[in-house]
């Protein structure tokens, strides 16, 4: 077996299988009409039934909640750890995990005090010099609990509940352990990897495994949610639920990633020596719009926000590529020495024209999973300069058969040779994402055109003809009125 020589022989000779997944997700769990000052007002109006809008009747509710998340810990034999100041949370769940023996239930309940953005109610006078209290919208640093569980569908995730008014959640869960646990019903034979799949015991498992990672969407992530929910203590009774304020999600961030399995590690080095002395362009303005298929606007009254870089970071011997664009990365690394992984993290759908709630997920996830092809479409068109060199000699170069018939090459601007050339091997540019078009665009794109006639590829358009000009006399036209006709030169006047 050879050695590959360029980015384009590892991703066509050495790879062998992929998969396009979901991996992590970080989830705002909110409940809509409580994230303004107005539906705080409503709320204490209406379900509390006082007649003065504040937040001090909500301490009841804080307290209240507090305590039924101690008494479930308690009934149910669920560890309670308080976070010390700058302590791994992900350490003490693997730790808990690994002494996990059931298919579902609570590892442990923390609590931690973080800062976040909660209400408060202010004193304020009036013209008469009254005062009366007015809620706004202010920052704290308060408890937060974090309960850490395992489901039979998603495996390891967390919920980690505000302890203040509007009592706001957060959910992280991985879409590679939602696979794993569905492919191992499906019968799907797999070898593990950190976040992924390492090898199939049937190698024609890979299409039943693909369509299994596509099936995770919006769908199975709000089942999860519901179902935690109901377990869990929750902050509101049941009259608030029935009343219309239920928890509800939206992107905060999501992870799409590609793990193409290689053969032998040093493919995969081979790879990133390639990648990292000919693509640290690959974050400049230019390069990012091909690879996110986005407009950029570097000048004028709206320039597009974001720092455009490249950034190659070692730890240890293994290095990994970096692509920032907005508040979306790309990433790029040699995945325990076995595969590599391209992800795409994107922090805002708005980057894109998105909305966050979390019925757009498959929109997301397209153009997530798109920009990592078109990532290594860019990279192998940038590599292999010796095939490319030796398939533009052959095409546009005379060549002599063996019996000595000279046939002649193609002109560089000829429609046959961009034919000839890409038969040779020389790859076409990576396909456009397909962009969700403004009312605008469809109503411009409906407007008639003037048709243009334009030649084949390397001819030279006919100049147009010039349109006469109503203030100049033609060739068989008489002069216009004003100007005075000489057939000779001027003579002075005796």
């Amino acid at each position: 077996m050879t050695l590959p020589r360029s980015v384009a022989d590892v991703l066509a000779d050495h790879v062998l299988f992929e998969i396009e997944c979901i991996d992590r997700m970080y989830l705002n769990v909110y409940v809509p009409g409580l994230q303004y000052p107005a539906g705080l007002v409503a709320y204490v109006h209406h379900q509390l039934d006082l007649p003065i809008a504040s937040t001090a009747p909500l301490a009841k509710i804080t307290d209240a909640f507090s305590a039924a998340l101690h008494r479930f810990a308690r009934e149910q034999r669920v560890p309670w750890v308080d976070f010390a100041k700058g302590e791994r949370k992900d350490e003490v769940m693997h730790a808990h995990l690994a002494e996990f023996s059931a298919e579902e239930g609570v590892l442990f309940i923390g609590r931690a005090q973080e800062k976040t953005t909660l209400f408060r109610t202010e004193k304020r006078r009036n013209a008469e010099g009254a005062a009366y209290p007015w809620i706004v919208a202010s920052t704290g640093v308060v408890n937060q609990y974090y309960v850490y569980a395992v489901d039979a569908d998603f495996g390891p995730f967390f919920l980690k509940f505000c302890s203040y008014f509007p009592y706001n959640a957060k959910l992280c869960l991985n879409g590679h352990e939602w696979a794993k646990r569905q492919a191992t019903r499906e019968g799907i034979g797999y070898t593990a990897l950190d976040n992924g799949f390492a090898a199939l015991d049937d190698p024609g498992d890979g299409e039943r495994l693909q369509a299994l990672c596509a099936r995770l969407g919006p769908t199975q992530i709000q089942a999860l949610l519901d179902k935690w929910l109901a377990l869990l203590p929750n902050p509101f009774s049941d009259a608030d639920r029935a009343a219309g304020y239920r928890y509800e999600c939206s992107v905060l961030q999501a992870e799409f990633s590609l793990t193409q399995v290689l053969d032998r590690p040093i493919c995969g080095r081979v790879f990133f020596e390639q990648v990292i002395r000919d693509n640290l362009d690959a974050g400049r303005p230019d390069q990012v719009s091909l690879i996110f298929n986005r407009k950029l606007m570097r000048r004028g009254p709206r320039p597009t926000p974001g720092r455009f870089r490249t950034r190659v970071l070692t730890e240890g011997v293994t290095p990994s590529l970096h692509i920032d664009y907005k508040h979306t990365m790309i990433k790029q690394y040699h995945k325990e020495g076995r595969a590599l992984r391209t992800e795409t993290t994107i922090n805002d759908p708005g980057d894109f024209g998105i909305r966050k709630r979390l019925t757009h997920l498959p929109a997301l996830r397209e153009i997530g999973l798109s920009a990592n092809r078109r990532l290594l479409g860019a990279q192998r068109l940038s590599h292999n300069p010796i095939r490319a060199a030796e398939a533009f000699t052959a095409v546009h170069q005379p060549i002599h058969t063996a019996d000595g018939q000279r046939i002649a090459g193609l002109r560089l601007g000829d429609h046959r040779a961009g034919t000839a050339t890409s038969a040779a091997g020389v790859p076409a540019a990576p396909e456009r994402v397909p962009q969700p078009r403004p009312a605008w665009a469809a109503r411009r794109a409906a407007r008639p055109r003037p048709h243009r006639a334009i030649g084949r590829a390397g001819q030279l358009r006919p100049a147009p003809t010039p349109r006469p000009r109503p203030d100049r006399a033609g060739p068989r036209q008489p002069p216009l009125p004003g100007q005075r006709h000489r057939t000779g030169p001027r003579q002075a006047d005796h």
